[in-house]
């Protein structure tokens, strides 16, 4: 297994090559930039090192004996968990069907050998700066319960999704991770089908689950391909957004509780009567989730979370 990565302060590249030379030429080069180089020599390890460290960006080399790159890209863009990495070939062939194939297999771009060090930094941190900005606007959606996931259409599989949207759906429905549930794709289909040029699905249509006093909720929300669409799901409920904003904003349990009430407009005397403490204590937790946060105060608290849902409700 491998050891826990800390995120906060680099990000974590994986380079896949079966050339010794190659790997340490790339391995020096990003980690004297200051990245987190995990490395794999062939196809079967680099699936398995994918899926235990979910690397922010892939440098995987397109020939290689066994397993090549093209099916090790296929297969990492069928895997919920791993799909959304951005994928940079490196290749030492550039006839147009083999760059052709490299996207085609899931890859954002490429390389060609002999490699470049400062070439390929400059790629990885392109795509990444995209990456980047996709996942704030996931887990800001996250942070306030609204998780979400891309479904393909014709069979309802998941191309993607949230760690909340995993969450949901392993608590809310006994299906494969990889798979919609049934009614929730056959809603779609529905929904879809019935979408054109000239009547778009405007406003977003909803399918809801009710379940034990919780309440679930689907909105689909755009095309992300010709036959993929993003999907946002809501669980109303207090504790869920809490939970949620514990995980994104890294608090504690009680913190999350805290930052969750601020930004329903509660003043510390509200807080305090709704979770049992007094003022000063409320007070005193406001100050760790401002330092965790980096503000000052509980307007730019509330504000940051609330721009970060803005920005994506834009895109």
């Amino acid at each position: 297994m491998l050891e826990s990565l800390d995120r906060s302060r680099t990000d974590v590249v994986l380079i896949v090559d079966d050339v010794p030379d190659n790997l340490s030429l790339l391995h020096d080069a990003l980690d004297e930039a200051g990245y987190t180089v995990l490395v794999a020599t062939h196809g079967e390890a680099a699936l398995q090192r994918a899926v235990q460290a979910v690397p922010d960006i892939i440098l995987l080399d397109a020939i290689m004996p066994g397993m090549d790159g093209f099916e090790v890209a296929r297969r990492l863009k069928a895997q919920a968990e791993t799909s959304h990495i951005p994928i940079v070939f490196m290749t030492g062939l550039s006839e147009t069907e083999h760059v052709v194939a490299a996207f085609q297999a899931g890859g954002v771009d490429y390389v060609v050998k002999p490699i470049r060090p400062l070439e390929v930094m400059a790629r990885i941190e392109a795509h990444m700066q995209s990456a980047r900005q996709a996942s704030q606007a996931r887990n800001a959606l996250d942070a306030f319960g609204h998780a979400s996931l891309t479904v393909r259409v014709s069979d309802g599989r998941v191309l993607w999704q949230t760690p909340l949207a995993r969450k949901l759906l392993l608590s809310w429905f006994e299906t494969p991770e990889s798979v919609a549930p049934q009614e929730l794709a056959d809603w779609l289909r529905e929904v879809v089908a019935t979408a054109t040029p000239s009547a778009p699905v405007v406003p977003a249509p909803q399918w809801v689950v009710n379940q034990a006093g919780r309440r679930l909720t689907f909105a689909l929300h755009e095309p992300t391909g010709d036959d993929e669409w993003l999907l946002v799901m809501r669980e109303t409920s207090d504790q869920a957004a809490m939970d949620a904003l514990t995980q994104v904003f890294k608090l504690t349990a009680r913190e999350g509780e805290v930052l969750y009430w601020v930004v329903r407009g509660k003043t510390n005397r509200d807080i305090g009567d709704i979770l049992g403490s007094s003022p000063a204590t409320v007070k005193k937790q406001l100050e760790h989730i401002f330092a965790k946060l980096g503000v000052e105060t509980r307007t730019a608290a509330a504000g940051l979370a609330m721009s970060r849902v803005a920005q994506l409700k834009a895109r």
